[in-house]
């Protein structure tokens, strides 16, 4: 039987054309005292620099360019804790459409508001009590709206490998690749890329230790949910792993990581006091694992995605502050 995967490396090649001049190419950080401190070479991808501040922005693009003249003129809804929210509002206005979000109540702050500035209507819902994905679905039908959703759509996997595909243009071959997992669109488009190009390349995914559903449904063999987490990693709380996004990563991804918060605060407070960029938690998970040692013995040459930096101020100085 012939397996039709759903996203392949022509896909991401594709949408690095779509999404030419309109995302930005990312720069590519190196740091001689983090190559120092984990004894390999380490090349970041900085999407924390990507428009909205996350690689989100990548794939609700790719998705959203590609709706026709009757579904832009009827409007773009999306369900995300912050970053895919942001993401698909700006790509709405780009497209000179309107976008409808469905997003937590307790989304952060600077991510609900972002969000809005881009001239998006935002619908919140109780994440440990509401099926976000019912209500949008809901959402969209009453109003005639297409849904992109945020990582089950092959559109949105594609863009979002366009990240590793450009690391990949830039670096050369990299032994290993670590990518922050969340439901899973990153490392399916992210594994997709590195594996089409070097097969021999190590993928890993990075879960935070409270969000572990992708490293358990691997283990199982099937997609397992897990209560819904509670880290600091937002946009890691995820309590299942995509349908199609699980297909791919079965398939590509070598090994799953886990990392704690404590962790995570200690790559936030690495990047910004030494390589002098921002993350937010669910961006700083990569980096988390590489620091605290949880990737294992590493190979020569490593790439991570610094996935995101959406996080404002207050919450930075709360989440590295004394108490912590």
């Amino acid at each position: 039987m012939t397996i039709h995967p759903p996203v392949t490396l022509d896909d991401i090649r594709e949408a690095a054309d779509q999404i030419k001049g309109v995302a930005h190419r990312t720069p590519v950080l190196r740091s001689r005292t983090l190559d120092a401190l984990v004894g390999a070479e380490v090349h970041l991808k900085s999407e924390n620099l990507q428009r909205v501040g996350a690689f989100k922005f990548r794939g609700a693009y790719n998705a959203a360019s590609r709706l026709g003249p009757e579904q832009l003129a009827r409007g773009v809804a999306a369900y995300s804790s912050g970053n895919h929210a942001q993401a698909v509002a700006l790509a709405a206005r780009e497209l000179g459409t309107t976008a409808v979000i469905v997003m937590p109540e307790d989304a952060p702050r600077s991510k609900r508001e972002a969000t809005a500035a881009y001239g998006a209507e935002i619908v919140t819902y109780d994440r440990y009590t509401g099926d976000r994905v019912a209500i949008a679905e809901a959402l969209a039908a009453e109003r005639g709206l297409t849904l992109i959703p945020p990582y089950e759509h092959p559109h949105v996997m594609a863009g979002q490998g366009t990240a590793a595909l450009e690391l990949l243009e830039e670096t050369g071959e990299l032994d290993v690749l670590l990518v922050p997992v969340g439901g899973g669109g990153l490392i399916a488009g992210c594994a997709t890329a590195a594996k089409g190009l070097h097969p021999g390349l190590r993928v890993m995914g990075v879960e935070p230790e409270a969000g572990d559903d992708t490293k358990r449904s691997l283990a199982a063999g099937h997609r397992v949910a897990v209560p819904v987490p509670r880290t600091i990693a937002d946009g890691q709380a995820v309590h299942t792993p995509g349908e199609l996004t699980f297909s791919v990563t079965r398939r590509l991804v070598d090994e799953i990581v886990l990392v704690g918060d404590d962790e995570i605060r200690d790559a936030m407070r690495f990047a910004f006091e030494r390589l002098k960029t921002v993350l937010e938690p669910s961006g700083a998970s990569g980096l988390a694992a590489l620091l605290a040692g949880r990737a294992g013995r590493l190979p020569k040459r490593v790439g991570v995605i610094l996935s995101g930096g959406n996080v404002d101020a207050a919450r930075f100085a709360e989440l590295l502050g004394p108490a912590h």
